[in-house]
């Protein structure tokens, strides 16, 4: 019997950002547009989702926008990484980020 894809641990690539008081909102439309559409470009990223927050709770200690980036294999992540595409969006993200959090896990 083969495994499913559904029961095979995935890799999780959790960004949290927050961004200078002095990024516009159409600065920081940029920058989620420019993430978003990594995915059409770079063909190691699996899935992808993200949201800005909206947690009662206040403890997002200012990070505001996450991402999250699945990929099939820490080989997949490590060409991500370097990736011109992702590169160029760094470039774009780099004038507007305050703050930026990076969490990698598998899947359990």
């Amino acid at each position: 019997m083969e495994e499913s894809t559904a029961s095979k641990p995935l890799l999780r690539h959790v960004v949290l950002f927050s961004f200078k008081d002095e990024s516009s909102p159409e600065d920081i439309k940029k920058v989620e547009d420019a993430f978003v559409a990594l995915q059409g470009k770079i063909p190691q990223i699996r899935d992808f989702e993200w949201g800005v927050n909206n947690s009662p709770e206040g403890l997002n200690k200012g990070l505001t926008h996450c991402f999250f980036v699945t990929f099939e294999s820490e080989e997949d992540r490590d060409m991500y990484l370097p990736h011109p595409d992702h590169q160029a969006f760094v470039e774009v993200l780099g004038p507007h980020l305050k703050d930026v959090t990076v969490v990698d896990y598998w899947t359990k």
